[in-house]
């Protein structure tokens, strides 16, 4: 009679050699600022032979070490927010990988900044704005609400418009900004944009967002054009192809600023109204950083409330002047204010 031989397979599988190798995050804190070091090294407690391991941070190799020494990273340019740590350790029998995540926050303090206000203009108060910028020294305002929004050209001395076009009225109007004599003009849920002329408001085409996120703000540098969608971040725009180029999260120190709605860049900043306040956050576009904080709440004592009055939204700076611009929706007046600092 024949025996048969019954072999057992002991090898395995790759969730079991994922929990060889956990990181060892004893040693790790919870958030980190730019500049400070990440120790990096994994458990053993079934004491395998490792040959090497190989770290990433966010999809990306920050480095290797042989055996299981221990590998410190130096935490230079990297984007604030969430960071997912990730580490593949290689022994004989395969690898295991093992992964976790840590916060990077913002290592300045923002300052507390001053402003006088220079003028005070009459606002049409029909106007929901939701986007403002200077064109040359004509005033370009963009508004919201269904069946109402539009895009005009203002007389920012009698708050009348020179010119007016309407959106369709399925459509939201949200940001502006304008770009090589073109008016960029996002939407709030439709996905859509749209560019017009800018001397004239014809329009010369419509543009689909890069991803599925809601059209804020927007805003512009010398090469890109910055978008926001109601969360902590800002994306960077390709002029021309529209695409997103990259990110940046916003903080104030620890604290994550959402719901960025109005920007509008100057003096190589990014100012940004955080939406249901009187705030403004000035912001390093590299970073995301807040470096300042403007308290505009004493605008509001100075217009006249109705039951529709609405928060402040607006922010423009006339480079003529060096001063800002600031309205809110539905507000029957606009202030011209110079920083302090």
């Amino acid at each position: 009679m024949a025996l048969g031989v019954v072999v057992i397979s002991c090898s395995k599988t790759q969730e079991e050699k994922n929990k060889l190798f956990p990181i060892d995050f004893s040693a790790i804190k919870g958030q980190y600022t730019s500049g400070e070091t990440l120790p990096l090294t994994v458990l053993n407690p079934e004491k395998q032979q490792i040959d090497s391991v190989v770290y990433y941070l966010s999809n990306k190799k920050v480095g290797s070490v042989k055996g299981n020494e221990k590998l410190t990273v130096p935490l230079n340019d990297v984007k604030l927010g969430y960071q997912d740590i990730k580490a593949t350790a290689y022994y004989p029998d395969g690898y295991g990988e093992s992964s976790g995540r840590i916060e990077i926050i913002s290592g300045v303090k923002a300052k507390i900044l001053s402003y006088e206000i220079v003028n005070t203009y009459p606002h049409d108060v029909t106007s929901y704005t939701q986007g403002l910028e200077f064109y040359r020294d004509t005033l370009i305002e963009g508004t919201g609400q269904y069946g109402q929004s539009v895009l005009r050209k203002d007389n920012y001395k009698t708050g009348e418009a020179y010119k007016k076009v309407a959106l369709d009225g399925k459509y939201f109007g949200e940001g502006i900004t304008i770009f090589n004599n073109k008016i960029y003009q996002l939407t709030w849920k439709e996905n859509t944009g749209f560019i017009y002329n800018a001397d004239n408001l014809s329009k010369i085409k419509d543009f689909s967002y890069a991803k599925a996120i809601q059209g804020w703000g927007l805003t512009h540098d010398d090469k890109y054009l910055y978008q926001s969608d109601g969360s902590e971040k800002i994306y960077k725009l390709d002029t021309e192809t529209l695409q997103e180029v990259d990110y940046i999260n916003v903080y104030a120190g620890d604290r994550k600023i959402k719901e960025l709605n109005e920007l509008e860049y100057a003096n190589g900043k990014i100012y940004a109204n955080v939406y249901q306040t009187n705030g403004i956050m000035v912001i390093d576009p590299a970073t995301g950083a807040v470096e300042g904080i403007l308290n505009m709440a004493d605008l509001e004592t100075k217009i006249t409330k109705t039951p529709q009055t609405n928060v402040l939204n607006g922010i423009a700076y006339n480079p003529k002047t060096g001063t800002f611009f600031i309205t809110g929706k539905l507000w029957n007046k606009m202030f011209e204010v110079r920083l302090k600092d």
